[in-house]
């Protein structure tokens, strides 16, 4: 079994991301711009945004981190949201999911200008993304299919389970793997029978956040399985897929931690730089 090492992938594509911003600093006569609004003390939250940070920063973006109380007003959230829009250093804004509940999850989003739109999100990208033209591609679903080529997987005519519906991984990812021309089925909390679907699927994406949810048994020889899945159970971290027993059934299959995860970092950085190009009207 091949194991899909994003790591090494997000590092190499960092590196080359790093040498752009260095070529065309002096042109732009200014660094990339991403400001990353925190709301609250989530753990997760904060090691994420940390990493997103320190990630930025090796490329040469000038990243800012907004850290919100967590009882802060959506009022409050929207004002802050209005300046980085108005900021012309700013080329993008992420709002690090998820925002605590009496917050206005859609609403926070969609105050995020589509131009600065980095993670993806908007209504404005989405659309985009289902016409196969979208300025920004949400980083998970994008980092995915950059392991896929990296890897020479090639999915055309292939059945691909996506298990998860969620705007940030599981829709996009399936509408990426239909415009690769997979037969695309889309699992979720009330799908029937997910065991037969398994049992079918060449290509298997498991977005559900259920510890180790799919076993071996459950899958067919000579799958691909990317696991986006990142759990916490005694202090280490598993993904929706149990790792035992894989070797025996899997062709390849993506690590958690090391797999998607890093990715999905470098991702962001890269369509920070390309909104930092547009901005700049850079080549």
């Amino acid at each position: 079994m091949i194991h899909l090492n994003g790591k090494s992938l997000a590092l190499e594509r960092r590196e080359a991301l790093a040498q752009r911003v260095t070529a065309q600093l002096a042109l732009a006569g200014r660094p990339p711009g991403l400001s990353v609004i925190l709301v609250g003390d989530d753990p997760a939250s904060a090691t994420y945004v940390r990493s997103k940070e320190r990630a930025a920063a090796k490329v040469g973006i000038d990243g800012q981190v907004i850290r919100l109380a967590e009882s802060v007003s959506q009022d409050e959230v929207l004002a802050t949201l209005r300046g980085l829009a108005e900021d012309p250093s700013v080329d993008g804004i992420l709002v690090q999911l998820p925002l605590p509940h009496h917050l206005d999850e859609q609403a926070v989003l969609d105050a995020v200008p589509a131009h600065k739109d980095v993670d993806g999100f908007h209504a404005f990208n989405t659309g985009l993304l289902f016409q196969q033209r979208p300025p920004f591609v949400p980083c998970t679903p994008l980092g995915i299919t950059h392991i896929l080529d990296a890897y020479e997987i090639d999915v055309q005519g292939k059945n691909a389970l996506v298990i998860g519906r969620s705007q940030i991984v599981g829709r996009p990812m399936a509408e990426l793997l239909l415009q690769r021309h997979a037969t695309v089925t889309i699992a979720h909390s009330r799908t029937r029978d997910l065991e037969t679907l398994l049992g079918q699927a060449d290509v298997v994406v498991a977005a559900v956040g259920r510890p180790e949810m799919i076993v071996a048994s459950q899958l067919k020889p000579g799958c691909i399985l990317i696991d986006v899945g990142i759990n916490r159970v005694d202090g280490k971290l598993v993904g929706d897929i149990r790792w035992e027993g894989l070797e025996a059934v899997a062709a390849a299959a993506t690590p958690v931690p090391g797999g998607v995860g890093p990715m999905t970092i470098a991702m962001l950085l890269e369509n920070s730089v390309l909104a930092w190009q547009r901005h700049c009207n850079l080549p």
